[in-house]
């Protein structure tokens, strides 16, 4: 779809090239530098596509500017807990002003990755074994007696992250026994409360699902081949660190599971618009998800443009869809 297919797209009338759009980046978590990326990444695209839009930070100045001129829709490009908690969605909501993505509960359900794991498995859907500790009881019972339980009960290798938090902060795959208070210690830098959850080697994969109307639709998986093992910080944000292969090197029988997996996955989590699940495939091809984002990242080598391009799609003409939407929801 073309600037002119552009036009055809309206909301209640208005074309979507006439839709005034705020892109929110920046706030005040560890991964503010990675979120103002993906806000001049969606400011360039929702542009190129012909949406008005302009990028600004959630700071003190936010409200009064949603007062004096309100947008029609606002992009999410926030990462950590300001832009994936819910605490700002709700406040949007409190303020009228539409927005991409799904609704503050749903945020808040996500965002807390036992909680969500625990919504998951009900639904039926795989996810790795897993102890949620907050650093009050890892102090309180004994860090030794508390870790030696771990293992036992969870096995080795083990994947320590937190429990609340994104882009591999934080996390750590442990291998022996000796290597967890390290990777607990580095955990709670980050958050209170740690994940550790049972490691299941395989193929890392991501599976962006958007919904342009016509329901949710699960775009390529994309596969994640980071340099030294493991998908953190540095292998996500540094070039060269991490080959990406879209779609995912799968059987395509596979490849449709892990699809239906996300889905369901989206779906059991009460989510809109857009996610991105990660997931494991193990060496039998069974899925297993990790965890989903609500807000994924849009920097230029984030896994939902990668998807995106993979399926064929135009990266302005889905954000300028999503925008057109979440406008309708005034």
């Amino acid at each position: 779809m073309g600037a002119s297919a552009a036009e055809e797209s309206s909301v209640s009338g208005t074309a979507t090239t006439e839709l005034h759009v705020l892109v929110l980046a920046g706030g005040l978590s560890y991964e503010r530098d990675v979120s103002l990326r993906s806000g001049r990444r969606v400011l360039d695209a929702l542009r190129a596509f012909g949406v008005q839009a302009e990028l600004r930070d959630a700071d003190v100045a936010l409200l009064p500017a949603l007062a004096a001129d309100p947008p029609d829709a606002v992009v999410i490009a926030l990462h950590g807990a300001t832009g994936e908690d819910g605490s700002l969605r709700g406040v949007l909501d409190l303020c009228g002003v539409p927005y991409v993505g799904c609704d503050a509960r749903a945020s808040r359900l996500a965002w807390d990755k036992p909680s969500a794991k625990a919504v998951l498995r009900e639904a039926g859907i795989a996810t790795p074994d897993w102890v949620a500790l907050p650093h009050d009881r890892f102090s309180e019972l004994g860090a030794v007696a508390v870790l030696d339980r771990i293992v036992d009960r969870l096995g080795l290798p083990l994947m320590v992250k937190p429990a609340q938090g994104g882009s591999g902060l934080g996390a750590a795959v442990v291998r022996d026994a000796a290597s967890l208070p390290a990777a607990m210690v580095g955990c709670f830098a980050y958050d209170q409360t740690a994940l550790v959850e049972r490691y299941v080697p395989g193929m890392d994969v991501a599976v962006s699902v958007i919904d342009l109307g016509d329901g949710p639709r699960a775009l390529p998986p994309v596969e994640i081949v980071p340099r030294n093992g493991v998908y953190d910080y540095a292998a996500r944000y540094t070039a060269g660190r991490t080959t990406w292969h879209t779609p995912a090197r799968l059987d395509p029988a596979v490849a449709e599971s892990v699809g239906q997996v996300a889905l369901a996955a989206h779906a059991a989590l009460g989510l809109r618009d857009l996610s991105r699940v990660d997931l494991i495939v193990d060496s039998a091809g069974q899925p297993h998800v990790l965890e989903v984002n609500v807000a994924p990242g849009m920097t230029e080598t984030s896994l939902l443009p990668l998807a995106v391009q993979a399926a064929g799609l135009d990266f302005g003409r889905v954000l300028g869809e999503l925008v057109a939407r979440a406008a309708t929801r005034r």
